[in-house]
C-alpha cells in the first residue's frame, strides 16, 4: 500500500524500475494507521453483512406474487425482486472493496514487517503484490 502519510517527508519511499531508492518509514505511524484502518474495514464488513441479511429478509417481507389462474406458484414480488437485483448489481464492488482493503492493510503490515528486520528487497515485493488488482470471482445464478 502506497500511503504517502507513511513515510517521513524528508526521505520518501520511491521505486525506479522495481528497486527501492530509500525508505525511511514511521513505524509507530504506520501501526497506528494499520489498527485504525483495521478498525474502520471491520465496521465496513459488518455493515456489508447486515445489510446482505437486511435486504434478504426485506426481500422476503414485502410479498410474493401468485399467478391466479394457476398453478399457484408463487415467486418474488416486485419489490423483492427489485431488492434482489440491487444486492446482485452490489455485490462485485462491495467484495471488491473488502479485498482491496484486506490487501491493502495486510501488504503495509507485511512490507513494515520486513522494513524494520531490514530486508527492503522482501518489504517492496510486499508492497507490489499488495497493489495488484484484485479478482472477483462471484459463482454464476442460471435463471
Amino acid at each position: 500500500m502506497a500511503c504517502d502519510n507513511m513515510f517521513d517527508d524528508r526521505r520518501r519511499t520511491r521505486i525506479h524500475g522495481g528497486s527501492v531508492t530509500g525508505w525511511d518509514i514511521d513505524v509507530a505511524g504506520v501501526r497506528g494507521v494499520l489498527r485504525n484502518t483495521g478498525t474502520v474495514a471491520k465496521n465496513l464488513s459488518d455493515t456489508g453483512t447486515a445489510m446482505q441479511d437486511n435486504l434478504e429478509e426485506a426481500a422476503s417481507a414485502a410479498g410474493t406474487l401468485t399467478d391466479q389462474y394457476g398453478p399457484y406458484a408463487s415467486t418474488a414480488g416486485l419489490v423483492g425482486a427489485a431488492l434482489s437485483a440491487f444486492l446482485e448489481h452490489w455485490t462485485r464492488d462491495l467484495i471488491y472493496l473488502s479485498d482491496r482493503t484486506s490487501r491493502s492493510v495486510n501488504g503495509a503490515a507485511e512490507a513494515t514487517g520486513h522494513y524494520i528486520q531490514g530486508d527492503l528487497t522482501m518489504a517492496a515485493t510486499a508492497q507490489r503484490e499488495a497493489a495488484k488488482e484484485p479478482k472477483v470471482d462471484l459463482p454464476r445464478v442460471d435463471r
